[in-house]
C-alpha cells in the first residue's frame, strides 16, 4: 500500500513537472506583480507612423478651354504644369491637373464637370467663357451656365477654394455685348464667393510676341506670364 501511494506521488509530480516545462516553452502568458496578465507592447514601427502621418497630397482641378489645354504647344508649356513646377519647388503637397479642352464653351463645361467631380478637388480654378464671347452666346446664358458649375463643384465638394479667370472679348463684338460680357465675371465671384482673377490674359492678349499666329493662344512665353497673373491669386490659398 505505502509502496503504491509513493508511486502516485512520483507520476503526479512528474506530470506537473512536464506540464510546467511545456507552458514555458510555448510562451505562456505572463503575470504582472499584481497578478493581472500583462498587455503586449505596442511596436515602436506603429508609434512611429501615428506620430508622423503622411501628408495627404490635395488637387488643384483648372477647368478651361484652349487656353488652359495650351493648344499649340507642349503639355509643361501650359500655365496648369508651370504652376505645377512652383508648388514642387516649395515642397508643397499639391496635384494640378489641366482640365481644359480646346473650343470648350460654357455650355459644354457644364456637361463635362460631373465625371471630374468624382475625384477629391481642394482648388477648383475655373477659365471658361472665352469661346462662347467669340461665338456672340447670350452673356446671360453664360453666366447661367458658369454658375450652374459653380453650384456642381460646391455641392460635392463644399470645403474647396474656389478661384474664377475672368475672360474678354474682341471690341469688334460690339461695345453693349463686350459690357455684358465682361460683368459676367465679378458678378459671378461676388455671388459664389470666389477669389477673382480679372482677366486671365492681362498682359498677355494683343501683344504679337506673346501670342502665336492665331493672334488668340498665348506662346510659351506668354503661357509663363499667365502662371505668374494665377500664381498671384493661388498662392495665398495653398
Amino acid at each position: 500500500m505505502i509502496l503504491k501511494s509513493r508511486l502516485y506521488f512520483y507520476l503526479v509530480t512528474i506530470n506537473y513537472l512536464l506540464v510546467t516545462v511545456f507552458l514555458a516553452a510555448c510562451g505562456g502568458t505572463t503575470e504582472q506583480s499584481d497578478g493581472q496578465p500583462q498587455q503586449p507592447a505596442e511596436t515602436e514601427s506603429a508609434d512611429s507612423d501615428t506620430a508622423n502621418p503622411a501628408q495627404e497630397e490635395k488637387t488643384i482641378l483648372f477647368f478651361g478651354d484652349s487656353l488652359t489645354a495650351g493648344l499649340g504647344l507642349e503639355e509643361e508649356e501650359a500655365y496648369p504644369a508651370l504652376i505645377q513646377e512652383k508648388i514642387d519647388s516649395l515642397g508643397l503637397p499639391y496635384r494640378s491637373i489641366n482640365a481644359g479642352l480646346s473650343g470648350e464653351t460654357s455650355a459644354g463645361g457644364l456637361e463635362r464637370v460631373d465625371w471630374l467631380l468624382q475625384q477629391p478637388i481642394s482648388i477648383f480654378v475655373l477659365a471658361l467663357g472665352a469661346n462662347d464671347g467669340l461665338r456672340g452666346i447670350a452673356p446671360e446664358a453664360t453666366y447661367q451656365n458658369l454658375s450652374a458649375i459653380v453650384e456642381k463643384v460646391k455641392a460635392a465638394h463644399p470645403d474647396s477654394k474656389l478661384i474664377l479667370a475672368g475672360m474678354k472679348i474682341p471690341p469688334s463684338m460690339g461695345a453693349d455685348y463686350f459690357d455684358q460680357f465682361e460683368a459676367i465675371y465679378p458678378r459671378l465671384a461676388e455671388r459664389h464667393e470666389m477669389t477673382l482673377i480679372p482677366f486671365l490674359l492681362d498682359g498677355v492678349a494683343g501683344i504679337q510676341e506673346l501670342n502665336q499666329a492665331d493672334g488668340i493662344h498665348p506662346t510659351a512665353a506668354g503661357q509663363r506670364m499667365v502662371a505668374e497673373l494665377v500664381w498671384q491669386r493661388l498662392e495665398p490659398l495653398l
